[in-house]
């Protein structure tokens, strides 16, 4: 979709028309009533151009997020993003993931690592983040795959691009890419919410073309949301993952929820890493440099990352139809690590990115 460029809005008629997109949301329980996608449009293009008083963007922010967005106003905003926000092409079909923007605090992420497996299989990657932001302020995705010696900040969109197409990886950093979207962090530190733009983050993708779009979830009903809006939206190739901590990491101490929505089918999956011989417990975060030698050890197929590892690449494998089967798309992970394939293509990306 394309949104109609809106009229310039001056300072005063910007509030005004600001002020009737957050009376449909916020007027209550009984008379609240959702914005069209157009709308929803329009509404976070006067939050990031500024035309909207902090007051009001504030007041939206949380209204929106107690009265739940609809997957339409999801779209909407997603309109924007795709708009404002870097577009990357690839030859081959991608996998993107969408992850909380603001970090993992509690869990060792693995996602960093799945990446290097799935590129270093000929898969390109998309990944995307911020700097150290609200609510969570976790560890960033930039900033562990610095630990890896990738130095993915300050780079340019070509650069992102012309890496992608040699190497198969990607990482879209908003500070550098998005920078509109910069604007609104201070409202999370403020509202102490993750507001509805956290939910917009796990469905967008800088990635243009045939692709797997993996997004992550916490609570079904959000899952739900995300499926009608990205119908809506006409992403066709989605996997929904109840992740660890709304990531796209698949646990390996309990069975796995996904979703491959179809029409007429919202093709749940469970998969069950006791059944494939990668049950065990989650790894914990325990800082960077505990998880800087954790990793590289996992890259080994060694130490206390490797078993989810093998269990999240693998499964990507299968999902993306690299591998027929679920099987063989953990046996392909285990032999990428074991034979040093991940190993040697992470010196290549040192050497390209570094």
């Amino acid at each position: 979709m394309t949104i109609a460029a809106p009229v310039a809005d001056s300072s005063s008629q910007g509030r005004a028309t600001f002020k009737a997109y957050l009376q449909k949301v916020g007027s209550g329980e009984h008379t609240s009533s959702g914005l069209s996608r157009e709308e929803a449009a329009h509404a976070l293009e006067l939050m990031l151009d500024g035309a909207a008083s902090p007051a009001q963007i504030g007041a939206f922010l949380i209204a929106h997020r107690i009265r739940r967005p609809e997957p339409q106003e999801l779209t909407g905003m997603l309109d924007v993003y795709r708009q404002r926000g870097p577009q990357l092409r690839t030859e081959k079909p991608a996998i993107s993931f969408g992850m909380p923007f603001d970090g993992r605090t509690r869990t060792a992420p693995i996602y960093p690592l799945t990446a290097l497996v799935l590129s270093s299989a000929g898969l390109p990657v998309v990944l995307q983040g911020a700097g150290r932001i609200p609510v969570k302020y976790g560890i960033t995705a930039m900033e562990l795959f610095a630990a890896l010696g990738l130095q993915l900040a300050g780079r340019s969109v070509a650069w992102v691009q012309e890496k992608l197409q040699r190497c198969d990886l990607a990482l879209v950093h908003q500070p550098d890419h998005l920078p509109d979207a910069e604007s609104l962090i201070p409202y999370r530190e403020d509202l102490g919410k993750r507001p509805p733009l956290a939910s917009l983050e796990l469905l967008w993708t800088a990635h243009q073309g045939e692709h797997l779009l993996v997004s992550g979830f916490v609570h079904p009903p959000t899952e739900a949301r995300a499926w009608k809006a990205l119908e809506l939206a006409g992403e066709t190739n989605v996997l929904t993952v109840k992740g660890l901590e709304g990531s796209t990491d698949l646990p390996i101490s309990r069975a796995c929820v996904t979703g491959r929505p179809r029409p007429g089918d919202e093709g749940r999956q469970i998969l069950h890493p006791r059944d494939n011989g990668c049950y065990g417990a989650d790894p914990l975060w325990e800082g960077l440099e505990t998880w800087s030698s954790q990793a590289a050890a996992a890259l080994g197929g060694q130490g206390e990352l490797a078993t989810a590892l093998v269990w999240n690449a693998g499964t990507y494998l299968w999902q993306t139809g690299l591998e027929s089967t679920h099987a063989n798309g953990l046996e392909r992970s285990r032999e990428l690590l074991r034979s040093g394939a991940v190993m040697t293509h992470l010196q290549r990306l040192r050497q390209e990115m570094g």
